[in-house]
This record gives structure tokens, C-alpha cells and sequence, in this order.
């Protein structure tokens, strides 16, 4: 009997587990609910109870959203039904074994999040420069996505208050390359240093977590009555200390991995009545199975793995009491915290980047950074106010007379290829490459080359006659040792 995978995520430690399908199935057959959880569920559910509770006996679903500007996606793949690039697999594949996933060509996200891209469609002008902030953003799901949904003029602060959760969110934007996000770690109540600033607000809000009974069992351990009380008390209080940053007539999209009415519809009520907070309802697909909900004239969607081919969620959307406007606040500082490079280093690297007119050529320390240019007084603004650790495109690192392009250059959707010597690599020197271990190519030379899987962009090296430097980051590099079998194909997408 051939085991089943289960996988930590690329950013963590991978481990490989092996369980047998029945055992897998076994596992979830016999899971026990907390009583309290049961009684609430039924009276929500009334007749669905019992369909709702066998779900939980059902493997969770397998979902990808594909990078359309790195990737092009499967046809034949069943597709998320609310999100146009998003993909269900048949298997949850060894992920960690596709170079593809390493250059950002798709992101392994849960389904029902997606529903994050109707709110977006229906209650935004997208074609407009907005600034769009996603306050919980490890470890990066939404803020890809928003990343994808949003135009180039527009300007994304991603943000993780754990600093070692908002590095994992720096380097998925940057494997996600779009050049005009900003990700930074600071709490909640720092976002009142910002005023009226963003035209858009996610806050996926820590919760109770019910929604992840299926997925993380061990969830249930973690699950009490008081805790629920504990998380919508703190969703109050980290919504009241970012409601001073969104502008009037500003979009808020809230969303919990949970079912209970405290931290959902209850939370949205008590905002939208304090507020006077607009509810925003959205149109919905009945063939997509999710239940729209209603508190006080507050809409809400609900999401139950009985109805849908996804994991437990909840969203509603409020609309903040003033005038609407996109134009924002130009910076009136003298002083800006921000510095340009140098004429040197930008005449040395502006053609690493495709329509280089388009950005400001920033140093920081050593770092040579690429941001475009419209954003620039918006993200001093940021600069000035939270903590930031990753923004645009980070592009090259001084070392003393020479300059070594950057890793997040090689992931950017901006990179000239055209200004590197551009190698190709088959999928076991690819996979040895991301282990950072040393690689021999059939070629020599004395210069930086641009490492290629299927014509990908994985990363640099430095050849140095017959011998490679690998520069793939060491933070970022695969853990796992390698199968002696390794796939013939690629593993989801071409």
C-alpha cells in the first residue's frame, strides 16, 4: 500500500510523515468534537448537522492559486469556483519536490480564503492606485493574492506582528515578485500613526480556529469556550486600533477560520454599530454552496465543508461612514527617510529591471532596492510610522567596488533576463541548486549566471571558471533530503 505524504509548508522545517490511507481515514472517522462545539453546531445547522459532521470523516481538499504572470496553469485542473487563477489537485503532491513552487509560480492556499478575491471584485474599483493594507498576512496567502487582484499603480503594506512569521511573509512576496508591496512587523495599534491612509483593510483576525478541525486535529486540544471569548475580545481591540487608518468611505474585509457567532457576526455588528459602518453584501453563485448570513442588517458568508470543497471560514465586509475618495495625502516632509543610491550603483543595475524609468533607486545600508516611483511618498510615509523589512524589489548588495544581484531580483516578475547569461537546469540539478549544494554546469566563465527551471528564474550563481558559487539563500533553502525516485513531471503545473 503506497503511503500518503503529509507536508509542513516549504518555509518550515519539511518533514515527511507516512500514513496509511486507512489509517488516514481512521483518523478522522473517529475524532471527537468538544460537546459545547456539537450543541452550538447543531443549532446553526439544524438538519445539516449530520452531513456536517461526517465531512469531518473526508481528507481536506488540495488547493493552488497560480502566478499568471510566472505560470501558466493546467486546463484540465478543476478550478476554485470564486477565484479565476486557483486550482483544486486530485493528491496533495510532495510540493516541496517542484522547483516551480520555489520561484513563485503558484501558492498552496485554502480554498474558501479565495472568496477573499469576490469581495475585492465586487466591491472595489480595482483599476484604481489604492493603498491596500492586509494587517495578519503570514504567511502570505491573502497578501499574494491581494498582490495579484490589485493594479501596479496601487501600493500593498503586508503585515506580521511575530517577526519570525514576517520573514516567512517576506520571502513569499518576494517569491511572488510584484515590486509594490511593503512588508512590515509591527502591531496593530501603530497603524493609528497612519491616518486615514488605506483604501482597503484585511484583517484576518487570530480566532478559535474551528474552521481547521479537519486540517489540524490537534486544533480540538486547543479549543474552549474561554478561548473563544478571549479571541473575540482581542478582535475587538486590534479593530478598533486600526479603524483610525482606514479612510472614510475605505473598504474593511474581515475573515476568521471560525464558525462561532462571537468572533464573526457578532464582532461585525458590534463595529458596524459603533462606527455606523456600512455592511456591503455581496453576490453570490448558489452553486457555490456558501451561506449568507445576516445580523442586524450586518451580511456575512459562511463557509462549511459539507457545502463547499474547502475548509471552514467566515468574511463580511463594511464599509467605513464617509465621503469615498482615492486621492491620498502627498507627503509634506523635507526630510525623507528614504535614501537614493548613488548615480554609480544605479547606472551599474537599472538594467536588471525591465522599464527601469519606472522606479526610485533606493539604498539601504548595502542593499541597492527598486520601488516604483508613484509609490514613493506613500512608502516613506510607511518607512516613518512601522517597521519595515522587506519592500519593492530588493535588487543588488553593495560589496565594496562590485555588486552581487540579489536573490529577490532573480523571483522579481521585472527581471531582464536579458542582462544575465541564463542557464537551464533539469529537475535534479534544480532541487540540488535550492538545497544550496554545489552544482557542476557544462559551461565556464567568470561572471554571474541566472539559473533556469523550465525557463523559470530559480535564482544566481557565480561560476568562477570551472567551479559555481551557489548564491541560492541559505534561509530559504530546501531541508529535506532527496528521493532517490524523482518525478518525471512537473508536479501541478507547466
Amino acid at each position: 500500500m503506497c503511503p500518503l505524504y503529509i507536508l509542513t509548508c516549504s518555509n518550515c522545517k519539511p518533514e515527511r510523515l507516512y500514513f496509511y490511507q486507512d489509517f488516514y481515514c481512521r483518523t478522522f472517522a473517529t475524532m471527537e468534537l468538544p460537546i459545547s462545539f456539537k450543541e452550538r453546531m447543531q443549532r446553526l445547522l439544524a438538519d445539516e448537522f449530520s452531513n456536517f459532521e461526517a465531512a469531518f470523516a473526508q481528507p481536506a481538499s488540495v488547493s493552488i492559486r497560480v502566478n499568471s504572470n510566472k505560470a501558466t496553469a493546467n486546463p484540465d485542473l478543476p478550478r476554485v469556483p470564486w477565484a479565476e487563477n486557483a486550482y483544486y489537485l486530485p493528491v496533495r503532491p510532495q510540493f516541496t519536490l517542484d522547483p516551480l513552487l520555489h520561484a513563485g509560480c503558484y501558492y498552496v492556499q485554502e480554498a474558501s480564503s479565495m472568496f477573499l478575491e469576490q469581495a475585492l471584485k465586487q466591491a472595489v474599483d480595482l483599476s484604481q492606485p489604492l493603498h491596500v493594507l492586509d494587517l495578519c498576512g503570514a504567511p502570505g496567502g491573502k497578501s499574494t493574492h491581494l498582490a495579484s487582484l490589485i493594479s501596479e499603480e496601487s501600493m500593498l503594506v503586508s503585515n506580521e506582528v511575530i517577526k519570525s512569521r514576517a520573514n516567512i511573509l517576506a520571502e513569499n512576496v518576494a517569491k511572488w515578485g510584484t515590486g509594490n508591496v511593503l512588508v512590515t512587523s509591527s502591531d496593530p495599534s501603530n497603524f493609528s500613526r497612519l491616518p486615514e491612509f488605506f483604501d482597503v483593510m484585511v484583517v484576518d483576525a487570530p480566532c478559535s480556529g474551528e474552521g481547521m478541525f479537519r486540517k489540524d486535529p490537534q486544533a480540538i486540544n486547543e479549543w474552549s469556550e474561554e478561548n473563544v471569548k478571549l479571541c473575540a475580545q482581542r478582535q475587538q481591540r486590534i479593530l478598533m486600533d486600526v479603524w483610525e487608518a482606514l479612510k472614510p468611505g475605505g473598504l474593511l474585509i474581515y475573515s476568521t477560520c471560525t464558525w462561532n457567532e462571537q468572533e464573526n457576526e457578532e464582532n461585525m455588528a458590534w463595529l458596524a454599530a459603533q462606527e455606523q459602518a456600512e455592511s456591503i453584501k455581496l453576490e453570490l453563485n448558489q452553486s457555490w454552496g456558501i451561506v449568507a448570513t445576516e445580523l442586524n442588517g450586518v451580511a456575512g458568508y459562511r463557509f462549511y465543508p459539507h457545502r463547499i470543497q474547502g475548509e471552514g471560514f467566515f468574511m463580511a465586509v463594511l464599509r467605513k461612514q464617509g465621503q469615498e475618495g482615492l486621492s491620498h495625502k502627498s507627503s509634506k516632509k523635507k526630510k525623507y527617510k528614504l535614501q537614493p543610491a548613488s548615480k554609480k550603483e544605479k547606472a551599474l543595475v537599472q538594467d536588471w529591471l525591465k522599464d527601469p524609468e519606472k522606479y526610485e533607486w533606493l539604498q539601504y545600508g548595502e542593499v541597492v532596492s527598486a520601488l516604483p516611483a508613484n509609490l514613493f511618498e506613500a512608502a516613506d510615509e510607511v518607512y516613518q510610522n512601522l517597521h519595515v523589512i522587506y519592500a519593492g524589489t530588493e535588487v543588488a548588495e553593495v560589496k565594496g567596488k562590485k555588486l552581487k544581484p540579489m536573490h529577490t531580483l532573480a523571483v522579481s516578475q521585472h527581471l531582464n533576463k536579458d542582462a544575465f547569461t541564463t542557464i537551464d537546469l533539469d529537475l535534479e540539478l534544480a532541487l540540488k541548486y535550492l538545497r544550496k549544494e554545489d552544482i557542476s554546469l557544462d559551461s565556464s566563465g567568470n561572471d554571474w549566471v541566472l539559473l533556469q527551471y523550465n525557463n523559470v528564474p530559480l535564482g544566481f550563481a557565480k561560476q568562477i571558471g570551472n567551479r559555481v558559487n551557489n548564491y541560492y539563500p541559505k534561509e530559504w533553502r530546501i531541508r529535506m533530503e532527496l528521493p532517490a525516485d524523482l518525478p518525471e513531471v512537473n508536479l501541478v503545473i507547466s
